[in-house]
């Protein structure tokens, strides 16, 4: 027996090791990152379901007006509430985050609450908070980051142990019997030839949960932009809301505004994210900052940013599905399904394997 044959070579023990970790970890941490997934896979069709869950929020023309803004915002910023997104075709409400997580929909005629949700009562908002922080606030996310992590490493070792020497194609087989080498065969074939798109998934996952170091990371190889927020500057006036969002809509041509930052009671500075034309982020990365009285202060193009930057703003686009249309949302839907099949075809070959049925 040559030594790269021995069982003690350095190589067999590396990959009994691997084997052993791949299982076990698999076993433990995929089951979390199955579950994970799988609420990813629902929440990429998040606006539709609110849709279909609530039609009474769909039965309106996506108009902002001024007038319904003032209203909204002199009634609600009391109780919280810190941005809105504008009436757009997809949600032609207003729709309000609030201080304490929960949302509000309002109505673009008259600004009267349509309806109120929240992670308690929303079985949709539920699972975005399984999805973000496993329910469990900023503790729940550093949990969620360190099986992210374990997964990241649970795909590559798979892929490791995987590798043929010789005719790959013959190893992307599925096989249909028996049934310890049908598991075997589906469960690495699978997660070959899906591994490009769930690698991708499960890192820009974990780049959203360390978002600071990710940033900080990119920024320093490939280029980074600090835009400072112009000072805010005290005023006893009520913005001009119709002014204000006649001249934000002008202010960067081509792109679409779709959140204002509610300001403080007194704050003369108001604050809004839009689309620009190339932005793949649903909200948009750009910015647009303007005094109560509607005169521009500040317009940031995110797209002239440098690619560090711009490759920190596309890790959220890429995780939720919404660069290049229907067919990668799909396959993003898809892939929050894989680590699920994984977990189960891995569980079924270490059964059979060790002759239980």
């Amino acid at each position: 027996m040559t030594a790269s044959a021995s069982p003690r070579s350095p190589r067999r023990r590396l990959r009994a090791a691997l084997s052993w970790l791949h299982l076990w970890c698999g076993l433990v941490v995929g089951s979390v990152f199955a579950l994970v997934a799988l609420a990813g896979t629902v929440l990429v069709f998040h606006v539709e379901l609110l849709r279909l869950q609530h039609p009474q929020i769909t039965a309106h023309q996506p108009v902002a007006d001024g007038r319904v803004l003032a209203r909204i915002v002199e009634e609600w910023r009391p109780h919280g509430l810190r941005s809105l997104d504008l009436p757009r075709t997809e949600l032609p409400v207003w729709q309000g985050y609030f201080e304490d997580g929960h949302r509000g929909y309002f109505s673009p005629e008259d600004g009267s609450l349509l309806l109120a949700r929240s992670h308690r009562d929303d079985w949709l908002l539920w699972l975005h908070e399984l999805h973000v922080e496993l329910l469990g606030g900023e503790a729940g996310k550093e949990v969620l980051g360190i099986a992210g992590w374990i997964a990241l490493g649970l795909l590559l070792t798979g892929l490791y142990l995987w590798w043929p020497k010789r005719n790959w194609l013959a190893q992307l087989k599925f096989h249909a019997g028996p049934p310890t080498r049908r598991w075997l065969s589906w469960h690495r074939s699978s997660g070959v030839v899906l591994l490009p798109l769930v690698l991708l998934i499960a890192l820009t996952g974990v780049g959203m949960v360390y978002s600071q170091g990710f940033r900080t990371a990119l920024t320093a190889l490939f280029g980074g932009a600090t835009h400072d927020t112009p000072l805010a500057v005290g005023t006893a006036h009520a913005p001009d809301w119709s002014r204000v969002l006649g001249e934000v809509q002008a202010a960067l041509p081509g792109a679409q505004v779709n959140r204002l930052s509610v300001p403080t009671r007194g704050d003369g500075i108001v604050g809004f994210r839009a689309r620009a034309p190339g932005e793949w982020h649903p909200v948009g990365r750009s910015e647009i900052h303007l005094d109560a009285t509607g005169s521009i202060l500040q317009v940031v193009d995110a797209t002239a940013d440098p690619l560090g930057t711009r490759m920190h703003q596309a890790i959220y686009p890429l995780h939720i599905g919404a660069v290049g249309g229907w067919l990668y949302r799909i396959a993003v839907a898809i892939s929050g399904l894989v680590p699920a099949f994984l977990l189960c075809t891995g569980f079924l070959f270490w059964r059979r394997r060790r002759g239980k049925h």
